[in-house]
């Protein structure tokens, strides 16, 4: 399947759940602390979800057992809340989806909780940077892959490393649409973006090597090396200059 245009109504309607999405990650962000235990942070994402009306782009995808990933430290992705205790200095990485109105909402970040390292705070400033320079590469004629080379361009010159086996993608009714975009390779290739094309751009970036491995749970992904991995994600539309950020409150 190609990739889906969509038109100012359905953009709209991913507007909403954008918001909900970004809400929910901010009540998140503001409850984390050191002594939580990260199922809590998915029984606030249910309470969260009921209270505007929408439901989990997670839970039950694929057989994912939560509402929200949880991923702590070397964990990369898809990290499933449970009984782990967050301690001071760990870094989390918190990734919502919302379904709302048919359309759905992917949006996250990565935090610390108390007092992190240097390489800590290197690392998730690394990252943020990342997703914007993505963001500013979206534009109306440039081609898809100008996005992930981009994000490559300014992970490495942070001195770190972007992951190969997980990208960022389309998304609107599914949560996964075409097209994959992968966070590394040259620019020029692939698609002309087009106004209407709605996208979830997330650099996902080790402190050391690339290279990744699947926990025994079958869903959480760490890194190989064991080093800190981080995750920021936004939800984007192609619009006729400046892309628009769906998931950002303000």
């Amino acid at each position: 399947m190609g990739i889906i245009i969509k038109s100012s109504p359905e953009i709209e309607v991913m507007r909403q759940a954008g918001r909900i999405a970004a809400a929910i990650l901010a009540v998140l962000v503001e409850r984390i602390e050191p002594g939580m235990v990260t199922e809590e942070l998915d029984r606030i994402t249910v309470r969260e979800l009921s209270r505007y009306g929408a439901t989990s782009s997670f839970k039950g995808y694929r057989g994912f057992p939560a509402h929200l990933c949880v991923s702590v430290n070397e964990e990369l992705v898809h990290g499933i809340p449970g009984n782990r205790v967050l301690e001071p200095g760990d870094i989390v990485s918190l990734d919502v989806g919302a379904i709302f109105g048919g359309f759905h909402g992917d949006v996250a970040v990565t935090v610390g909780v108390g007092k992190i390292s240097p390489q800590a705070e290197a690392l998730l400033g690394a990252t943020e940077g990342a997703l914007r320079a993505g963001i500013a590469s979206a534009r109306p004629g440039a081609h898809l892959s100008d996005i992930s080379a981009a994000i490559q361009s300014f992970v490495e010159s942070k001195g770190f490393s972007v992951v190969r086996e997980y990208v960022g993608h389309g998304i609107g009714r599914q949560m996964h649409e075409e097209p994959q975009i992968p966070n590394y390779g040259p620019p020029g290739q692939g698609p002309l973006l087009e106004k209407g094309m709605t996208l979830a751009l997330e650099p996902m970036v080790n402190a050391r090597g690339w290279r990744t491995k699947l926990a025994g749970d079958q869903w959480t992904v760490i890194t190989a090396d064991g080093s800190l991995s981080a995750h920021f994600e936004h939800t984007i539309a192609i619009t006729d200059g400046e892309a628009e950020i769906l998931t950002r409150l303000d």
